[in-house]
């Protein structure tokens, strides 16, 4: 075997974003609260970034002196400093604010810590703030409880050996967050034998589930959706007899709506067995649910739609909570001013850092506010007559209108909402693909769904319309669409078959 070594030239062309081109894309994809965070982030990392205070027209407060540092490590030590303070450059205010803080706690602060003077506080004081506290504590909204501490809080008081209250808790931690076993009993039980040395039955196993199968919520520790709700059927509950067999033997005819096969094969007349069903419906088939913890989104619009004196939609930023941003004229005269070369080269980095971003956030104020515009134009129909009425659009054609790239209007709508008349809705609603009715017009897919809709809450339940029938309708209406699509839409809408759609 030869290993041949030898050298070749290869030309090639790579493409590569600037910085600055970056940094603009990353901020026209930001919605107003993402931005938000931005900026404070910037603030603290660049200090030659400020806000510009609105109420009032005054100058920052500065020295009148530029500092001067000559020598590189006393330059250094300048940046260091600079870069470990949060506070905004210039502003006298801020560090009287923060320093009658300090004040403050020093005033109150134990004699025995170092760096603070005074006296140490009576007994009384002392009582005073543990009291302050305790309310303050006491006050507190607590941390939501599990599913699984809630479960387990109920199990301790019951009462068994060791082994089966170690095996219990062990159960409770292998139920899902619907409160199912997450696998077989055996195989839960075979693997806390092994792994605690135990040798508790399949026997000992039931038992325990049993126990905590009369938990709460009802329907916790099933091994399936049909066990979940047979859980919850008792006593109370109006023909509970009825309600079981449907459960126990039934479950798939009534997903199918098949009222006869249950009546031929119960004897119970079709208003028995719908009475049942309704007793079925008030059960939970996740019982575990209400512990889950959802946070909250909150959805802040980026722009407001409004009409001109001319009756146009005109879209209107709403930046009113985005900081204007400038760069301090302190570190701008120490641009100018300062002898020392490093110190000089440190601050025209930070600068040119926040002059980007000004520039950034400008460019994307300009970009998002044409791409709504365009929209909005498009989209007048909607926001004079409702959402049947919305026209197919495709981000390159506004992406044509504005003059940029399509990526540039996919990063522009990406997340951001817009405050209309007929209500708030994410930018993304707008675009959509559609068809052409008989006369050549262009409708949606979203307009077609609604008509769909609507055909179907107008149909007669005893006799549901068909995809077949759908199309026809529709064909009436001088939409032609193929059956596979009506059904795929169908589907999509989480709309059952005429069969199950079918009242009896």
């Amino acid at each position: 075997m030869h290993l041949n070594i030898s050298q070749q030239m290869k030309m090639s062309q790579q493409m590569k974003l600037a910085p600055r081109m970056i940094q603009s894309m990353e901020i026209l994809q930001l919605n107003m609260m993402a931005l938000n965070e931005r900026i404070e982030q910037e603030l603290v990392e660049n200090v030659t970034l400020e806000v510009v205070n609105k109420d009032r027209d005054l100058p920052s407060a500065e020295p009148d002196t530029v500092t001067q540092v000559d020598d590189p490590r006393e330059a250094r030590e300048l940046r260091k400093d600079v870069e470990s303070r949060e506070l905004v450059a210039g502003n006298e205010k801020n560090n009287e604010s923060d320093f009658e803080r300090l004040v403050e706690i020093a005033a109150e602060w134990p004699e025995d810590n170092v760096g603070f003077g005074g006296s140490r506080p009576s007994s009384n004081q002392v009582s005073d703030d543990m009291d302050r506290h305790s309310d303050a504590m006491a006050n507190m909204v607590a941390r939501p409880q599990s599913l699984h501490e809630y479960l387990l809080e109920q199990f301790s008081f019951h009462s068994c050996d060791d082994a089966h209250r170690q095996f219990g808790e062990y159960l409770i931690q292998h139920l899902d967050h619907n409160g199912r076993l997450q696998s077989t009993l055996a195989e839960i039980n075979q693997q806390f034998n092994r792994t605690y040395g135990q040798g508790l039955t399949i026997e000992d196993a039931e038992g325990v589930l049993k126990i905590i199968q009369r938990l709460d919520p009802p329907g916790v520790g099933a091994r399936d959706h049909r066990e979940m709700l047979l859980l919850q059927v008792d006593d109370h509950l109006a023909f509970h007899d009825v309600v079981e067999v449907l459960i126990r033997d039934h479950l798939e005819d009534i997903a199918f709506n098949r009222l006869p096969l249950i009546q031929k094969a119960t004897g119970y007349s079709i208003d028995l067995i719908k009475v049942g069903i309704e007793q079925i419906q008030t059960l939970n088939p996740y019982p575990g649910r209400g512990f889950e913890q959802r946070p909250v989104q909150r959805v802040t619009p980026d722009l407001a739609v409004e009409r001109d004196d001319t009756g146009r939609y005109v879209v209107r930023l709403l930046d009113e909570y985005v900081p204007e941003l400038r760069i301090s004229p302190r570190y701008q005269r120490m641009l100018k001013d300062n002898p020392s070369q490093e110190t000089r080269d440190w601050i025209r980095r930070k600068v040119e850092s926040a002059r980007w971003l000004i520039e950034s956030i400008e460019q994307r104020y300009n970009t998002l506010r044409k791409v709504a515009q365009e929209i909005v134009d498009h989209q007048q129909e909607f926001l004079d007559k409702g959402p049947e009425f919305i026209a197919p659009l495709k981000m390159q054609q506004i992406a044509d209108r504005v003059g940029v790239h399509v990526t540039t209007v996919s990063r522009a709508v990406d997340e951001k909402w817009i405050q209309t008349p007929r209500g708030l809705f994410p930018l993304k609603r707008f675009f959509g693909g559609g068809t052409q009715t008989a006369e050549g017009e262009d409708v949606a897919w979203d307009t077609i769904r609604i008509k769909l809709q609507e055909l179907i809450d107008n149909e007669d339940k005893s006799n549901p319309l068909s995809d077949d029938a759908l199309v026809d309708e529709l064909g009436k209406q001088g939409i032609t669409l193929a059956r596979r699509t009506i059904t795929k839409y169908r589907k999509q809408m989480m709309i059952p078959s005429s069969r199950q759609r079918r009242e009896y």
